[in-house]
């Protein structure tokens, strides 16, 4: 059946009226950031089964099933949303995902999407002037962070063991890595063949950062142990506390033991267009390899993730594969060597819609108040009695505990009637309740509410 144009634009108009609307209602804090209703019952709601089997959906049915279907989700635009590290989408990415929608033009092959690959080229080649890696340096974009750190690491292993590609893993690989890191990083070890077990932990000082001075006793701890160091992970920030390791340091150890250096920055690598913040990232032009996701503090939308090396070749040794039906003539354009997806979507055109509606300084203008809206809650609760904060933040992450309870049950009812949504993390053992703040509607009213309503809860516990 082809495409009725007509059905297509009142249904396209229906969408963005009810996207509107939604993003509006949510920027302004009037209903609930999230609902949780159990599947089932959401299922029955949505009418999902009789869509499914009978079909028949009509412009006018579609904007009752849009309706139903944005109240019962999550509101990354609701000043309230406070909780996990996916940005409130800026206008100019919604863009792109519609385009997208419609031309589908997956481009990992040059030629099934020329100008959207053209596009990525450019994108990826301002992330590396950004990071310090300028033209000797290479890239590509992928679908989420913990693709993009799998490929960092492959590119890492092809340097460690270059026959792994063809004779499998070597048994004395190891991945060195802070307690800290993303879970994707020990996903990816499994994924590469090393185990889990290959993932030794670094030293680290009592908020989770890597202790530069330990790094020699690492190294020697791995090497006594019979493996070989493939490539030690730092971050940039940290997704649990929002804390930064000293690149620097680390970096100069890397060089001179001869270790492959990667720099986890999916969260805060974007703090590098804010002048006021860049100097946390102080080092990281010395990486071998780093991430950096657009989809948290760039706007875009779920999901555009950069893997980016300091050597091109580097990246280009990740992945050695034949297939007869796409790799054959001039591959010059052609991303598909650097990437685990063929079927690549567009993502590049997230990441340049908003640069080329905000620019640099308008990205940048929003990181700095997103970290000083965080700095602002910590402020105003250590003014208060029964909070306790173990660091003054860095980023626009921020953990912090109320009194001496179970610090999971008071965020289970802080949540329970939607009001908030926040996150948990531990900390040197200890469990903390946890903020990051990603919506630009958050305000001093919401820290504010938000305050009071953990003290009222918590006193309502016994704290």
């Amino acid at each position: 059946m082809i495409w009725n144009v007509e059905e297509f634009v009142r249904a396209a108009t229906v969408t963005v009226e009810g996207l509107a609307a939604y993003v509006e209602e949510s920027q302004r804090g009037g209903p609930p950031v999230l609902g949780r209703r159990p599947p089932r019952e959401l299922a029955e709601k949505l009418g999902l089964a009789r869509w499914i089997r009978e079909g028949g959906m009509t412009p006018e049915s579609y904007a009752e099933f849009l309706t139903a279907y944005l109240d019962e989700g999550t509101r990354l635009h609701h000043p309230a949303h406070l909780g996990h590290q996916i940005a409130a989408p800026d206008f100019p990415a919604a863009l792109a995902d519609f385009v997208h929608g419609a031309a589908n033009n997956p481009m990992a092959i040059y030629e099934m999407g020329a100008s959207a690959a053209t596009v990525e080229f450019e994108v990826l080649r301002w992330m590396l002037d950004t990071v310090g890696f300028g033209d000797t340096g290479g890239g590509v974009l992928t679908h989420g962070g913990s693709l993009a750190n799998l490929t960092a690491l492959l590119a890492a292993r092809a340097t460690a063991a270059p026959d792994a590609w063809t004779e499998g893993v070597p048994a004395d690989l190891a991945l060195l890595a802070p307690a800290s890191a993303h879970y994707s990083l020990t996903r990816a070890a499994a994924i590469l063949g090393l185990g889990e077990r290959a993932v030794m932990p670094l030293d680290v000082d009592a908020l989770g950062r890597i202790d530069v001075t330990r790094l020699p006793d690492a190294l020697d701890r791995v090497r006594r142990a019979g493996r070989r160091p493939m490539a030690l992970v730092a971050g940039a920030c940290a997704t649990g506390t929002g804390l930064h390791d000293d690149l620097r340091g680390i970096g100069e150890f890397c060089a001179e033991a001869g270790v492959w250096f990667h720099v986890d920055g999916a969260h805060g690598a974007s703090a590098l267009l804010s002048e006021e913040h860049r100097h946390l990232l102080d080092g990281i032009e010395l990486a071998d390899s780093l991430i950096w996701d657009a989809h948290k503090m760039l706007r875009t939308s779920s999901l555009a993730a950069a893997v980016l090396t300091r050597r091109e070749n580097d990246l280009d040794a990740a992945f050695r594969q034949r297939a007869s039906y796409l790799f054959y003539g001039d591959q010059g354009f052609d991303l598909i060597g650097r990437t685990v997806e063929c079927s690549k979507a567009e993502l590049g055109l997230k990441i340049f819609l908003n640069l080329a509606w905000r620019g640099e300084r308008g990205l940048g203008d929003h990181v700095a108040r997103q970290y000083a809206t965080a700095h602002r809650f910590w402020e105003l609760a250590r003014q208060r009695p029964g909070f306790t904060c173990p660091y003054e933040p860095e980023s626009n992450i921020v953990c912090f505990r109320y009194g001496t309870g179970d610090q999971v049950e008071l965020r289970e009812r802080l949540m329970a009637d939607g009001a908030f949504q926040l996150t948990s993390a531990e900390i040197d053992g200890v469990r903390h309740l946890r903020i990051a703040v990603m919506a630009p509607a958050t305000d001093d009213k919401t820290l504010e509410a938000l305050l009071d309503r953990i003290d009222e809860e918590g006193r309502q516990t016994g704290r």
